[in-house]
């Protein structure tokens, strides 16, 4: 059994866990900075984690090799550190998301293409909201949420169970809104014949749950074709999004055009929110997950990228 598998049966207040509490503890008294603070940590924190963890550093730098190729290697360099630094801002802020008064930033927050949203609703078979991972990921799911009258998302529960348990109880404390993992599918479904609004990133390598690659920056990228089967069977319209930090320090939600016949061509589907994803990242290109090894599952016969 992995150690993770071990740690995630112990009860909360095993003396093991004790680690994570403290770790708990220290966000949670952070989260108290005021978000001006915040930021100044963030990136001071990044510029310290692009020089430490040199590791993530080359997976970014291979990321961004291969999808921007006209980034000479000092833009790459750069790049990358912006990167950690809206990653490590990205998490402070997820703290606040967490523990914190977030009316102020549903107030101030730009928001486009709520009329799409509506049109969606209108269809009256919920709605599907596809994502991808954004640096303000957690802290931009109640700023998405605020604008959703039955919301939901779609989570993989953390191998620790009491950071597992901080991030969903500050995720869930917004709006009643409902977790999903990507194993209830059935309740997923059921939930969006119903109205509900699911929200759903799914933008990451699966590894051995890859279905079929699209071009995502003109690299054959694996992907899972569950937006596909979510949509053909529950009926719900779909929408993507995205949520991105302004080079001003606000914060802007933009939801797309209802997406038709989604669901009935799985490549076409895939295809088209991968090319939302792209298009998204490449007006605020530090604020994607470059970190993560998206590229790790390759087409048979194609060369390694890391």
């Amino acid at each position: 059994m992995r150690k993770s598998s071990k740690k995630n049966k112990l009860p909360l207040w095993h003396p093991r866990l004790w680690p994570s509490w403290a770790l708990v503890f220290t966000l949670y008294l952070l989260s108290f900075l005021p978000m001006s603070s915040k930021q100044k940590l963030g990136k001071t924190l990044g510029r310290f984690l692009n020089g430490k963890l040199k590791s993530r550093a080359r997976v970014a730098d291979r990321n961004l090799a291969i999808c921007l190729p006209d980034l000479d290697k000092e833009a790459r360099e750069k790049l990358v550190q912006d990167n950690f630094i809206a990653c490590a801002r990205g998490f402070l802020e997820s703290t606040h998301a967490w523990w914190q008064d977030m009316s102020p930033y549903f107030e101030n927050t730009e928001v486009q293409g709520l009329e799409y949203l509506a049109e969606a609703r209108s269809k009256g078979r919920g709605v599907l909201l596809i994502g991808g991972h954004y640096s303000i990921f957690d802290f931009a799911l109640p700023l998405v949420a605020s604008h959703l009258k039955n919301p939901g998302y779609v989570y993989r529960p953390n191998n620790n169970p009491v950071i597992d348990r901080m991030i969903e109880k500050g995720r869930r404390r917004h709006f009643g809104i409902r977790a999903f993992t990507k194993r209830e599918l059935r309740p997923m479904v059921s939930f969006l014949k119903k109205g509900g609004e699911v929200w759903f990133a799914c933008d990451q390598d699966f590894g051995k749950k890859t279905e079929l690659f699209v071009p995502f920056f003109g690299v054959q990228t694996g992907c899972i074709t569950s937006p596909s089967y979510i949509a053909k069977v529950s009926g719900a319209a779909v929408v993507c999004v995205s949520h991105l930090r302004m080079p001003d320090g606000r914060y802007r939600v933009v939801f797309s055009p209802v997406q038709s016949d989604f669901g009935v061509d799985k490549h076409k589907d895939t295809r088209l929110w991968n090319r939302y994803i792209e298009d998204a990242i490449r007006e605020q290109p530090d604020q994607y997950l470059w970190l993560h090894k998206r590229f790790k599952t390759r087409p048979e016969g194609a060369e390694k990228v890391y």
